[in-house]
């Protein structure tokens, strides 16, 4: 096998495997899921923000996953970890799945825009935007978006630091899209100015000396 040949089958494998964890794990909250070969097999890391349903009663889950793993996939003694979300609101695959599952049991597509964007805000993030596309109030397919907050659209640090996650879902009037973008509260840009602390404390020590000085000055 060539070596190009061996890295496209590994990424479709990989996206294979993702996809299947994205329909199977959405009630848990899944996110994403890390791949890394070691001597003694495969070691697959899975970050959701609900680990007890991954993990399922007494570990079930987990034991059902590593077959399938081995038996689906082909993947050689299948090491599966399961790693939680700190801040699921500020995950972009997490919150696309929330907004699916949301339209999936018959909610609003706005109300449940509304209240995803006011989580996510709500959680800290600088800005977020949701467009979700489908047949939403007629036969003829359209998108609208939500936005909030400060969300810049080019520039290379925002291609870095934009966390994005697409979402399909299938109702009755047809395949529904969420596209959910949002930038983290840590998010750094080279026009945001910052202040140095050590500065202001140089600047007020300065100002005290010259009030205490002008006070000397007038009782003398």
């Amino acid at each position: 096998m060539s070596v190009r040949k061996y890295f496209i089958d590994d990424s479709s494998k990989k996206t294979q495997i993702d996809e299947f964890l994205a329909e199977e794990l959405k009630k848990a909250g899944y996110s994403r899921v890390e791949l890394t070969k070691t001597p003694l097999g495969t070691r697959v890391v899975i970050y959701a923000a609900k680990p007890g349903i991954v993990i399922g009663r007494r570990g079930q889950s987990i034991r059902d996953l590593t077959r399938i793993f081995e038996e689906r996939f082909g993947i050689e003694n299948p090491q599966i970890s399961v790693a939680a979300i700190e801040i699921p609101e500020l995950d972009a695959k997490v919150v696309a799945s929330q907004v699916a599952m949301a339209l999936q049991r018959g909610v609003h597509f706005r109300r449940a825009a509304y209240w995803a964007v006011q989580r996510v805000m709500s959680a800290g993030a600088l800005g977020i935007e949701i467009t979700i596309r489908g047949k939403l109030s007629t036969e003829r397919a359209r998108c609208e978006r939500f936005r909030a907050g400060y969300l810049p659209r080019v520039g290379d640090p925002i291609q870095k630091q934009l966390k994005r996650a697409v979402v399909f879902t299938q109702l009755k009037p047809g395949v529904f899209g969420v596209n959910v973008k949002i930038l983290p509260p840590d998010a750094e840009f080279p026009d945001k100015p910052s202040i140095r602390e050590a500065r202001v404390a140089e600047a007020e020590a300065s100002e005290e000396k010259e009030e205490i000085k002008v006070a000397d000055t007038e009782e003398a």
